[in-house]
């Protein structure tokens, strides 16, 4: 297979893992114990569970969709 249609470059792979990372970072953020039944755990509604690491995944979607929209200034084009 030839190298010219393909249609992610180098570049492109690692602007997607980047995002996935970001993503999976958001996750982990939100991440921690909860609350039972018998316990009430108060840190389920902290900042950094509602208001931050879902922020940190919007990031790393929108750099996700950057990283498929992105073509390379030398790719394609006429000569």
């Amino acid at each position: 297979m030839d190298k010219k249609n393909l249609a992610f470059t180098r570049v492109n792979y690692i602007l997607l893992v980047i995002g996935m990372a970001i993503v999976v970072l958001g996750f982990v953020l939100m991440s921690g114990s909860g609350s039972t039944e018998t316990a009430y755990n108060p840190d389920i509604f902290s900042t950094r569970r509602i208001k931050v690491a879902p922020m940190v995944c919007l990031f790393g979607f929108v750099s996700m969709i950057f990283a498929v929209m992105y073509k390379s200034k030398n790719q394609g084009g006429t000569k």
